[in-house]
């Protein structure tokens, strides 16, 4: 086991590459730990559940492989985004949503929102159809919307059971109804709410010929695969990266092309390192703490 000086090293690191933040303190923390009301799940809620475990470092690489298989989020991310020039600094958006509308009070989650929905106001474009049509887009379009909600509830259900050891209460139709509240301030409010009705609702994409991969695809595929990482990092995050494939819909990972290790070696070995870097970082999570302490202020919980 390490002592408490190696592991707070590490775990400022670990901190900082996520977070963006050279210090290893979040710059959302405040905003979570300072909140005057409750949030939108408590520590006993499936989503607290999921988000506070390591599957998610899996779930995450999942959902943007499943993002660009939809031609409307991939033009998104193309035209729009920086991700090649500031990889980390977008991974740091992305985790700022998901930790403050997970942890975070409602005045901070509606705050976030609008954070989000500001950024998406700016991004529009056109993008080509599997069947040629050529449509104008926003970021704020609702079946864009869904298809990013979709690609992360399945993303991040999915490497849980998959790599994670916590049990979640009340099990997958619990996550997906209880996260579907995570995207109502981004303006959508029709999505799954059994895990079946997740399922379907994937199985149509497919069925309606809404996904495709060509070059843009493969370029922004290729990226996430291989994203410029720091040196000590980038072994880990090829595990990652393999572990994500496996996780994927035989039907996705086809459309992709991707190859990976046999499900029966990667399984183990991720869950394992997975352990492995908690026992590393340690047990204690600033922003889960930070949103403990608020929600025993406000006497929300004991």
């Amino acid at each position: 086991m390490p002592n408490n000086r190696f592991q707070e090293a590490y775990s400022k690191r670990f901190r900082a590459l996520l977070s963006n933040e050279p210090s290893g303190t979040p710059p959302w923390l405040d905003v979570i730990a300072k909140g005057e009301t409750g949030g939108l799940f408590l520590p006993t809620d499936a989503p607290w559940i999921v988000h506070r475990d390591f599957g998610t470092l899996v779930g995450g690489i999942r959902a943007l492989l499943m993002q660009a298989l939809h031609p409307g989020t991939l033009a998104g991310v193309a035209q729009h985004s920086r991700y090649e020039q500031d990889a980390l600094g977008r991974l740091a958006g992305t985790i700022r949503w998901l930790t403050v509308t997970t942890f975070g009070s409602h005045e901070a989650v509606a705050g976030e929102a609008s954070r989000v929905n500001r950024l998406h106001d700016r991004v529009k474009g056109e993008y080509t159809k599997s069947s040629g049509e050529t449509l104008s887009y926003r970021a704020k379009d609702l079946d864009l919307l869904l298809w990013v909600h979709i690609a992360f509830t399945d993303s991040f259900l999915t490497c849980h059971l998959d790599y994670a050891w916590r049990k979640i209460p009340g099990g997958a139709d619990a996550y997906v109804e209880q996260w579907s509240r995570s995207v109502e301030p981004l303006g959508l409010s029709k999505v799954p709410q059994t895990n079946a009705e997740l399922d379907s609702a994937i199985k149509g994409y497919l069925d309606r010929s809404e996904l495709r991969v060509d070059e843009t695809t493969q370029r922004v595929v290729n990226f996430i695969k291989n994203p410029g990482l720091p040196l000590m990092v980038r072994p880990i995050y090829k595990l990652l990266f393999a572990a994500a494939v496996v996780s994927l819909r035989p039907e996705h990972r086809q459309m992709l092309g991707l190859r990976t290790l046999p499900k029966w070696l990667v399984v183990p070995v991720t869950r394992f390192s997975l352990r492995t870097l908690q026992t590393l970082i340690g047990p204690d999570s600033p922003i889960e703490d930070g949103a403990l302490a608020r929600l025993r202020r406000l006497k929300l919980i004991q």
